[in-house]
């Protein structure tokens, strides 16, 4: 892996992330694209929507860029496969940021197509299950998979500054264990370039955010990153690509889970995340961010150790499901916490 190149393709999707993020909050304010606040929002004020547009721009710019110098030539058709998929899905989700009148089946109509093209393109066997399951089934579980992290990816982005926060870990992870050599070498800069791009926009979208990403941005970012993480997997590194994501992952489906239970349509905003509840119960938003970023940099750290051998990865994955568990239980506990202390003042 060419560390300059990734190093470089780092600092200039922050810049340009930074930079065009500034540009598009004044269009968007201009024209009245505004995320206004409503019974099931963590916001309290009308701020501009579809930050994505910069945050997916730049990365797909980038991610190109570093194809044509050759350093992430070795994912094949992948690549171009994954770099369709993400724009499509940027359009869709633009016209429904817009006018918000695109119908569920036709928005996952486009993310079944983009997944199920880019699990086709997968290179060599394209086993993400490394051969414990028969190809068709691990090519089903795989669509399956990657169609839920695109969708909780946008179900999670609810609060200020926990979508970079995620992509940051995300890409970071990667690019480590791309860096370690427990990854293919090609991932490195494609993860460093999320990660810079991610932290473009937090500098935008940190609490109190001045722009969101919408779904222009959190349902291509979560179809990308979901690439990455399959890429990941496919490369026998899948505890790896089960710990970074392992808190966003856990959240949303025991949500969804909850919410199915209850009879409540899944696909609708709500305010249910173990997140959203401690924001709701009196946490700022910037110290609910942070301390999901913090513990997602112990997952980065748990996915790097788990490369280290059999035991080490069977110990992290313990680890990791337990840094998950206690942290959904802490905020689940904060959460009735505050609520108690606001009903008693």
């Amino acid at each position: 892996m060419n560390l300059t190149a990734s190093l470089a393709a780092g600092g200039v999707g922050f810049a340009a992330t930074a930079a065009l993020t500034g540009l598009v909050r004044a269009l968007l304010r201009r024209h009245g694209v505004l995320d206004r606040p409503n019974e099931r929002s963590s916001h309290r004020a009308a701020v501009p929507r579809g930050g994505g547009i910069a945050v997916v721009g730049v990365l797909l710019a980038a991610w190109l860029a570093l194809w044509f110098t050759d350093t992430s030539a070795g994912s094949g058709t992948l690549f171009w496969v994954a770099l369709a998929g993400g724009l499509g899905l940027a359009a869709v989700s633009w016209l429904d940021d817009l006018s918000g009148s695109v119908p569920i089946f036709v928005r996952l109509g486009v993310q079944v197509v983009a997944v199920g093209a880019g699990i086709a393109s997968l290179p060599g066997d394209g086993l993400v299950f490394q051969g414990t399951v028969p190809a068709l089934v691990d090519h089903a579980l795989a669509a399956v998979a990657w169609l839920w992290f695109v969708n909780l990816f946008n179900f999670m982005d609810g609060i200020d500054g926990l979508g970079g926060a995620e992509g940051a870990s995300l890409g970071l992870g990667t690019f480590l264990l791309a860096l370690l050599g427990a990854a293919p070498t090609w991932l490195g800069p494609l993860g460093l370039t999320l990660a810079g791009v991610s932290l473009g926009f937090l500098f935008w979208n940190w609490h109190p955010a001045r722009i969101f990403l919408g779904d222009v941005g959190s349902v291509p970012l979560g179809y990308l990153a979901g690439w990455l993480l399959l890429a990941l997997a496919a490369a026998d590194a899948w505890q790896a690509a089960l710990l970074l994501p392992a808190y966003y992952i856990a959240d949303a489906t025991f949500t969804l889970v909850r919410r199915l239970l209850r009879g409540r349509r899944v696909w609708q905003a709500h305010r249910e995340h173990f997140y959203q509840r401690v924001v709701a119960a009196g946490w700022s938003h910037g110290r609910t961010a942070a301390l999901i970023a913090g513990h997602n940099l112990l997952l980065v750290g748990l996915a790097v150790a788990s490369q280290r051998g059999s035991a080490a990865a069977a110990a992290s994955l313990v680890a990791g499901a337990m840094l998950v568990v206690a942290l959904l239980w802490y905020l689940h506990v904060a959460a009735r916490a505050s609520r108690g202390a606001s009903g008693q003042s």
